[in-house]
């Protein structure tokens, strides 16, 4: 497997557990991929996939690089570019990469691939649509290619589609269409291509120009024996809120230092029922701060619900990588519509996850075109109703199951209709049991990694097929 990234999003996670099941399957994985920081951080990849089978290209040199005012992805180990157009970052958008630094990256990754997999590989399988496919295209043309489309990929394909022609001249879109050409002729190379979804199934069909016969629709997997359903009486629940929130605070206000939103132990009242001592129902968003979650509109959604809900269920927004922020910040916007019970947990690396589902109730996360929705899985083996929109990946999961409901839909972009399924969640409980109970059902049926690895093995078996015919 091939990875141009350093380990902080949802690629690497289904990476760690996609190759752990393949080694059950008895098939052997040999990751390349980037690095950055120092073991013990996440981003770190030896530490992020302890024991696997690894060779790690080191970012540090190419980010103190950038720190220094050089161009990170022109030094001699070139830092990756991104997919995503953020400003005063030290991976911009591939549209802002010139075709020669686009060469060297390809250049720099065959002789890192040439390095690492000395002895040719059976399967050649690529996470993303990036550079690598051009130096695995020359060492090995005819070894059989796998694609695995995350969504991030197509998103920035779809968006240099909709430029305008002001926006071709801005520096971080200036050479959009060379890369729009280069990553389809990468994909091109490849035997077979895997998307998360069958919404990103017609997304790859229409951007990409591929067959959808070559496109196999597999959705990413989860652990179901970390993210499993547990039961916290609610000084429980407290004592990890007030690690989270009071004592070790992550969140990040908008000069983007983690801890500079810290709260008070008195605000804590706000998760427990003080008539009952019972725990008050916890709503969860999980995700980065980018456009497309549509955090700020969640904020809004849930200050106009409030009022209506029969008991004040606190609002937990976990996430948001720090400094990276598209749009509104959604601790700004809370404190702009006065919304009450508003916390912000910041980014906490995964590990922590499962218990921060544990000490929620319906998970919420109104994202436009959610590429799959890896935590929407996550949450719901963990027992929780989700809340999403008719849009994107979800839509393969979210009550797909005629009579057994496992969550609610709001629609697109509609502060209302969001708001109306956040108080049908909090206010009946009854639905919000039921819809959980068959959330995690379905998620052990149909979901877990092991079951899944055979279908990646027989996509493998495809491709190494298609490679034998090619030749």
């Amino acid at each position: 497997m091939g990875v141009l990234f350093y380990p902080r999003g949802g690629s690497a996670q289904v990476v760690r557990y996609l190759s752990a099941a393949l080694e059950r399957e008895d098939w052997h994985v040999s990751l390349l991929c980037g690095s950055l920081g120092a073991p013990g951080e996440r981003t770190h990849a030896a530490t992020f996939f302890k024991g696997m089978d690894l060779h790690a290209v080191d970012y540090n040199a190419a980010f103190e690089a950038y720190q220094a005012g050089r161009d990170p992805l022109a030094e001699p180990v070139p830092f990756h570019p991104s997919f995503e157009a953020q400003p005063d970052v030290p991976d911009r958008v591939f549209a802002a990469v010139s075709p020669e630094i686009g060469d060297h990256l390809t250049a720099f990754w065959e002789r890192a691939m040439a390095e690492a997999w000395r002895d040719e590989p059976a399967v050649i399988h690529l996470h993303h649509v990036t550079p690598l496919h051009e130096a695995a295209s020359r060492l090995w043309p005819n070894r059989p290619l796998v694609t695995h489309l995350h969504g991030t990929d197509l998103g920035m394909l779809d968006r240099i589609e909709r430029l305008t022609q002001e926006e071709r001249e801005l520096p971080e879109w200036r050479f959009a269409d060379h890369w729009a050409e280069r990553l389809r002729a990468a994909a091109h190379r490849s035997d077979e291509l895997i998307v998360i979804s069958p919404h990103q199934r017609d997304e790859a069909h229409r951007l990409l120009g591929i067959d959808r016969d070559r496109i196999e629709w597999i959705p990413n997997g989860v652990d179901v024996e970390r993210f499993e359903r547990r039961e916290l009486t609610a000084e429980q629940r407290l004592k990890r809120w007030r690690r989270w929130l009071v004592e070790d605070p992550h969140g990040w206000d908008e000069s983007g230092e983690p801890g500079t939103i810290r709260y008070r132990h008195g605000e804590l009242e706000q998760f427990v029922d003080p008539r009952s001592g019972e725990p008050l129902p916890v709503l969860l968003f999980v995700g980065r701060f980018l456009e497309m979650k549509r955090v700020p509109l969640l904020v809004r959604a849930y200050a106009r619900a409030r009022e209506r809900l029969t008991v004040p269920a606190p609002l937990v927004i976990w996430g948001g990588f720090p400094k990276e922020l598209e749009g509104e910040h959604p601790y700004t916007v809370a404190q702009e519509v006065g919304a009450q019970g508003v916390f912000c947990v910041g980014w906490r690396g995964h590990d922590e996850l499962p218990e921060g589902l544990a000490c929620s109730d319906v998970f919420v996360a109104p994202s436009l075109n959610e590429p799959f929705g890896q935590v929407y899985l996550e949450a719901m083996a963990c027992g929780l109703p989700v809340i999403a929109t008719r849009s994107g990946g979800p839509l393969s999961f979210v009550n797909t199951h005629q009579g057994r409901p496992n969550g609610w839909f709001a629609e697109p972009d509609d502060v209302d209709s969001l708001a109306d399924a956040i108080v049908e969640a909090v206010n009946d409980a009854d639905a919000r049991h039921e819809r959980g109970t068959n959330a995690y059902g379905q998620i052990r049926a149909e979901y877990s990694w092991d079951h899944l690895a055979e279908r990646f093995a027989s996509v493998y078996e495809q491709a190494a097929e298609a490679a034998a015919r090619r030749s």
